[in-house]
C-alpha cells in the first residue's frame, strides 16, 4: 500500500477540536462559496460542494447559512468576491507543503501565508513546484472497533477503493474522487460507521523527519490551518516514532 502522510490523522484530529471555535464558520462558508461557483448549486453535479456541504453539516452550521453562501457563490445574492489561490512550497527537512485558500484580499492572504513559512524555516516555492508529487483523490478514515478487517477491506475494495492501511486506532481508504459516494455508501449499507470523508491530495512519496524538523513543520502546518483564510493544507512528511507516540499521548 503507498501509505498517508502523519498529517492526514492529525488534521483529521485538530478538525474535531476546531468545530468548537466560532471562526469555523466563516471557513466553511467561503469553502461552500468557492466549490459553488466553479461547479454550479448542485450537490449531485458538483462532489465538492457536496463535500463542502457534508463539512458544514459536521460543524452544525445552519442550514440556512449553508445555502446562503451557495447562492452568493454562484451570484443570486450580493457578497464579496472569493477567489481560491494554491500555494506550494516547502517545509522543515525539504517536506513538500500544499496551501488551499480562499481569500477577498488575494495581495494580504499571499503576504501573511509567505511570512508563516519563512517563520518556521521554509519557503513558498513557484506554481507546480510540488503539486507534481500528488494526486487527488477521495480519503475515508474509519474507526477499527475491533471490526474484521478482511470484512473491511473486502467491502471497500468492491466498492471501489484503491488503497486500504491501519493507522493508529484507524482505517484509512484512499478511492478515485467519482468513487468516494459509492465507497461510503458502501460501508454504510454494511454497518461501517465512517468517521470523516474528503476529497484531498494524496501524496506520491514521502520525506522521514527527525524529531526536531518533525516539531517545527507541525508547528507550521498548525499555524497554517488556523489562518483565517486557509481551507486545506497538505504534506508529504513522515514522523518518527517517539514524536508519534508523544501526540497520540
Amino acid at each position: 500500500m503507498a501509505g498517508h502522510s502523519h498529517w492526514a490523522g492529525i488534521k483529521h484530529k485538530k478538525e474535531r477540536e476546531d468545530k468548537k471555535r466560532g471562526k469555523l464558520f466563516s471557513k466553511l462558508s467561503k469553502q461552500l462559496m468557492v466549490t459553488a461557483r466553479q461547479g454550479g448549486k448542485d450537490p449531485a453535479l458538483n462532489i465538492a460542494l457536496q463535500q463542502a456541504i457534508d463539512r458544514a453539516k459536521e460543524a452544525n452550521m445552519p442550514k440556512e447559512n449553508i445555502e446562503r453562501a451557495i447562492l452568493k457563490g454562484v451570484g443570486e445574492l450580493d457578497g464579496v468576491r472569493i477567489d481560491n489561490i494554491r500555494y506550494e512550497g516547502y517545509g522543515s527537512g525539504g517536506a513538500a507543503v500544499i496551501v488551499d485558500a480562499v481569500t477577498d484580499n488575494r495581495n494580504r492572504t499571499s503576504a501573511e501565508i509567505r511570512k508563516i513559512f519563512a517563520a518556521h524555516g521554509g519557503n513558498l516555492g513557484a506554481q507546480g513546484c510540488v503539486s507534481w508529487n500528488f494526486e487527488t483523490k477521495g480519503f475515508v478514515i474509519v474507526n477499527r472497533d475491533g471490526r474484521d478487517e478482511e470484512e473491511l477491506f473486502d467491502t471497500a475494495v468492491e466498492a471501489g477503493a484503491e488503497d486500504f492501511q491501519r493507522a493508529g486506532g484507524s482505517y484509512e481508504l484512499i478511492c478515485a474522487p467519482v468513487e468516494l459516494q459509492d465507497v461510503c455508501q458502501a460501508l454504510e449499507d454494511n454497518g461501517i460507521h465512517f468517521e470523516s470523508s474528503e476529497i484531498t491530495e494524496v501524496p506520491q512519496s514521502y520525506v522521514d523527519l527527525d524529531y526536531a524538523q518533525g516539531r517545527k513543520i507541525l508547528a507550521m502546518m498548525e499555524e497554517l490551518e488556523d489562518h483565517d483564510d486557509v481551507g486545506n493544507v497538505y504534506s508529504n512528511f513522515n514522523l518518527p516514532q517517539e514524536l508519534v507516540a508523544e501526540l497520540e499521548e
